[in-house]
Parts: C-alpha cells; sequence; structure tokens
C-alpha cells in the first residue's frame, strides 16, 4: 500500500486487488473473492465482459471526449433513445453525469428550476425520508435521511425536511399492515402542510431502501399514494435508482413493481456495470416542457456531462442485459436467492431477509421475537464484513437502520449473472459468518 493515496480508512489496510471476471475479485496473492454486492450495487453483467470493453476501447479510438457546450455524440443519442426506452411511460429526456450524487444534486436543481419556470419561486425545499442516502455532495446529503453520513457536516447542509421511513417490520408509527391506512405515506402530506406548500418543492426517495436500510420496500398501496400527494400540492416526484435502477429489482427501474409515474430518476451505479464512471438523470416530458416553454436551457452543467466514452459503456452494457434478457434473470435469480436465504439462515440473530430481485437485505437482532437490535458499541455488520471478507465474500454492510444508530445488516446483491452453484457458495460463507458471530456474542 502507498502511503501517497488517501485512502477511505487511513488506518486500515487493503487488499491489492490483481484482476476480476465474472462474479469473482482476485487479489495481488490469488486469493478468490466472490463478489455479493456487485462491488456496491454497481457490477450487474459481472467483470471482464468483452464486447463491453471492445466498445469502449472503439468509442476511444473515435474521441473519448467532446465538450457539451458544442457537440453531442452519436453514442449519447443511442444511449438516451435505449433509457427511454427501459423508462416509466411519459419520460422523455435524459442528462448524463459521471455519477449518483451528480444525479440526485441535479434532480434537486432542476425541480427549483421547474418551479422557477412554472411561476412558484418560492418553492425549494426537497422532502426525504429517514434513513435514506442521496449522495454525499452538500446538497444530497441534505436531502439524505442516514445520520452517520450526515454528523460531521450538519452545519453545511439545507434545512430540508424528513418523514419516516415505511419499514413494515418495524414501524417507527407502531402500526401494523392491513389497519395502518398506509400511515407512513400520509406522513408526507402532514409535513408539506407543516412545512407550507408553498416552500415544497420535491419529494425524494428510493424505491427500495439501499446501504441505509438494505432491502426494505413499502407495501403496494404506497407509491400511489404519494403520487396522488405530490400532485395535489404540486410537487414533484423524485426516485432514486442510483441502487435499484437497470434490473437490480426484476424489473428494469424499482419503481416499477408499483406501476406509478415519477417526474425524475436519478441513476448511476449500473448503469455503466462499472466499466467506467457514469450516472444521469431521467426527466419526465412534464418537466421538459415547462423548461422548453421558458428558458430553453438547465442552468447546471459538469465538464463530463454526455462523456461519448461513459455512454459508450453504458449503452454496451444495457445492450448486453436486453440481449442476455438479464432483468428476467435477476427476477428469477433473486427469488431463488432469497428462498435459499431463508432455508439457511435461520439463526436466533437473523431478524428479517428482505428484498426484490438481486436486492437483499439480512438484518440481524439481539432477540427475533422482540426485535431488539444488537448494542451498536459491538459494530456487528463491520465485524461481519471483516469475517466474511477473510471466508473470501465480499458483501456490503450497514448500521443504524432502526434509528440512525442502532441496527445492523448487510445487502446482497450480486452481478445478475451468478450462476446457482456461485449462490449456494455465497450462502454457505454467510451461514459460516453467522454461526461464528453467533457463537461470540
Amino acid at each position: 500500500m502507498s502511503d501517497k493515496v488517501f485512502y477511505r480508512n487511513l488506518r486500515k489496510s487493503y487488499k491489492m486487488v490483481a484482476r476480476a471476471k465474472g462474479v469473482y475479485l482476485y487479489d495481488k496473492e490469488g486469493k478468490r473473492y466472490l463478489d455479493g454486492c456487485g462491488g456496491n450495487t454497481v457490477v450487474n453483467v459481472g467483470y471482464g465482459v468483452e464486447e463491453i470493453i471492445e466498445a469502449i476501447y472503439s468509442q476511444m479510438k473515435e474521441t473519448s471526449f467532446a465538450h457539451t457546450s458544442r457537440f453531442t455524440s452519436q453514442v449519447q443519442e443511442a444511449l438516451a433513445e435505449k433509457i427511454i426506452q427501459l423508462s416509466p411511460k411519459g419520460m422523455a429526456r435524459v442528462y448524463f453525469l459521471s455519477g449518483g450524487s451528480e444525479a440526485t444534486e441535479a434532480a434537486l436543481k432542476m425541480a427549483r428550476q421547474f418551479h422557477l419556470e412554472t411561476g412558484n419561486p418560492q418553492k425549494y425545499k426537497i422532502v426525504s425520508r429517514w434513513q435514506s442516502y442521496h449522495g454525499n455532495t452538500i446538497g444530497a446529503l441534505s436531502m439524505g435521511g442516514r445520520s452517520f453520513r450526515r454528523r460531521n457536516y450538519v452545519p453545511l447542509l439545507l434545512d430540508f425536511p424528513h418523514i419516516v421511513p415505511s419499514y413494515c417490520y418495524r414501524c417507527p408509527l407502531h402500526k401494523e399492515y392491513g389497519t395502518c391506512g398506509i400511515e407512513c405515506a400520509h406522513e408526507l402530506e402532514r409535513v408539506i402542510k407543516q412545512e407550507g406548500p408553498e416552500y415544497i418543492s420535491a419529494f425524494i426517495s428510493e424505491p427500495i431502501g439501499g446501504s441505509s436500510l438494505a432491502g426494505v420496500y413499502p407495501p403496494i398501496e404506497y407509491y400511489k399514494i404519494v403520487r396522488e400527494i405530490c400532485d395535489r400540492y404540486q410537487v414533484l416526484m423524485i426516485m432514486d435508482e442510483v441502487m435499484t435502477g437497470f434490473g437490480r429489482t426484476g424489473r428494469n427501474f424499482g419503481i416499477d413493481h408499483w406501476g406509478v409515474i415519477p417526474d425524475m430518476i436519478a441513476v448511476g451505479k449500473g448503469m455503466t456495470s462499472g466499466y467506467v464512471p457514469g450516472g444521469g438523470l431521467i426527466v419526465h416530458e412534464k418537466v421538459v416542457n415547462a423548461l422548453l416553454k421558458g428558458s430553453g436551457m438547465f442552468v447546471h452543467g459538469h465538464t463530463f456531462v454526455g462523456n461519448p466514452l461513459t455512454c459508450a459503456a453504458a449503452l454496451a452494457v444495457q445492450t448486453y442485459i436486453e440481449k442476455h434478457d438479464l432483468v428476467k434473470q435477476s427476477e428469477r435469480g433473486g427469488e431463488l436467492l432469497l428462498k435459499k436465504l431463508n432455508e439457511t439462515l435461520d439463526n436466533g440473530i437473523v431478524g428479517d431477509i428482505r428484498g426484490k430481485g438481486l436486492f437483499i437485505g439480512v438484518e440481524f437482532v439481539k432477540d427475533r421475537k422482540t426485535k431488539e437490535p444488537l448494542d451498536r458499541e459491538k459494530k456487528f455488520a463491520d465485524t461481519f464484513g471483516d469475517l466474511a471478507f477473510e471466508k473470501g465474500l465480499h458483501i456490503l454492510t450497514g448500521f443504524g437502520n432502526v434509528d440512525g444508530v442502532s441496527g445492523d445488516h448487510i445487502l446482497i446483491a450480486p452481478p445478475y449473472i451468478i450462476s446457482e452453484k456461485e449462490m449456494d457458495e455465497l450462502v454457505a460463507i454467510l451461514k459460516e459468518t453467522v454461526n461464528e458471530l453467533e457463537q461470540r456474542l
């Protein structure tokens, strides 16, 4: 390890990655690691796909950069066409960026400009949910509800309101599904009224909880209610699909499970499957038309907006997904993996296993009956991730799902190409890790 690199953790030792292929990474010593979380829900199609590499190389031979203040590119326009075909009805254009945080930040600014151009200049606040994550830039972090990520930067954050998450396993409103009236969705209307509808610009949420809630998803009625509330108060509905987009949940987009059409969809990660950095904002015709009738431009931009190399990689990835029917494979694989996990992880500290497609969370508890979380000072999830990694499994871990502090979970999101044999290897390592840590507790 170099002492010139500013690593994420300056006190941690990192393995030197040597190569990757399929669902595996290999370190310099030759040890193999099953990627049980697709890097970080990024590597959807697996490592080392030759036709994607060739598409990137071919684009590099033409041009790797062309600034969008003067140029467009054929590959950018082809990718936009492809993504709109995949998107919910009414989505009209795509603004290409370098990653997920840029995408949610662009959504914040586009929502603001939409209201400026439609005669509602006071609207600027974004409502989001606690135990959510929307990126690390200041605007994105202001929208997010992950306490650990926010804590150091609170003085810099915008004063945006948050509502409770839809979390049936441990409902923050102490209700039970079936008799709850989906109160967690109606919480949005309460907050809009309390803050003043004239100030609320948009509502943003992940369709299914990612790194902060690990596979938690709301009842079927939830997003229909949210959509109706947003329409009632002229509030835009933004879906953060940076983790869930492009087939991760067994649908093109996570929101497709609810049959609701948002006003904007932020994407990243799996759009390029990690072959190059990439992200984007998919925008509904309602928003596009407002800008077309008004100023005609989005007052925003980055150096790498619409980068041809990014677009070439993303187009190759999406073409590969379509060619090999990998969205359907994600759905089928997710059903099989969920079944295997439920059959195998029958341990006292496993409280809940949930998710859609190959986007599955496992929540750990001290007591199954009471759902009491493990003591945070034990850092269970951190230890779990380290131990699983020693055993040859890379998995995404998290904490704070209960109240921003307590609660430990893992997120399982392997590449869509994972075979049943590889699933069995993944589940076996998880079981071994759970058993070993349960004995320590």
